[in-house]
């Protein structure tokens, strides 16, 4: 969320379109000179702003004397790899805000609860390991579908494998998890979805739900 009287529209510095701040990548300069993202958008000094998206971030990276050294007015350096540590960031943001569903309790394991969360409609969204086999995605895709309104309309996540899953929920083979109702639910499903858009899985770009 953008700080209190902040603009809540930013012009991203490689297309010169506006959008909402929830749609950009604040960059800033560290004190070597080095850029940085400032993916909450809190850290002090100027800020060059750039569409959250992964190849509009490599096009600053490749052209940053013009992109980077005009928008902060001085020499900078941008060390390579800038889209891919990004994307590194706001993976790693994603998978912390699913550790605090845990924590919160807004979070089911296993297939047989997953299941049963589905079928009571408290789902928000349903989470699938990459490399989960797909017959159980497909059997509890069916269960989704012909359950209530709100277990229809779950948001499904399949951007993380087992691997990653464990180390984020403190337990071993994870392969499906729900999501319950909750406000630690939204803020992942929101971390969720700002990778997505980076990543160019969606078209959703301009959309302000990542604020949550």
């Amino acid at each position: 969320m953008p700080r209190k009287n902040e603009p809540t529209e930013r012009q991203c510095a490689v297309t010169r379109e506006v959008h909402p701040v929830s749609s950009l990548i604040r960059f800033v300069l560290d004190p070597e000179g080095q850029v940085i993202p400032d993916l909450k958008r809190k850290l002090p000094g100027r800020g060059v702003w750039v569409t959250a998206a992964k190849d509009v971030v490599a096009v600053a990276e490749k052209d940053r004397k013009k992109i980077f050294g005009r928008g902060f007015k001085s020499e900078v350096r941008v060390e390579p790899g800038l889209a891919e540590r990004v994307d590194e960031l706001m993976e790693r943001s994603a998978l912390q805000a699913l550790s605090m569903t845990r924590k919160a309790g807004d979070l089911v394991t296993g297939y047989a609860k997953v299941e049963a969360a589905l079928r009571g409609g408290t789902v928000a969204g349903l989470i699938h390991a990459s490399d989960a086999a797909e017959d159980g995605v497909r059997k509890l895709a069916a269960v989704a579908a012909g359950g209530n309104e709100t277990a229809n309309g779950c948001q499904i996540v399949r951007l993380f494998d087992s691997m990653q899953l464990d180390l984020a929920l403190g337990r071993s083979n994870v392969i499906h998890a729900a999501l319950l109702a909750g406000q630690a639910s939204e803020n992942f499903l929101a971390r969720v979805r700002d990778v997505e858009r980076f990543r160019g899985l969606t078209g959703d770009a301009d959309s302000e739900k990542s604020d949550a």
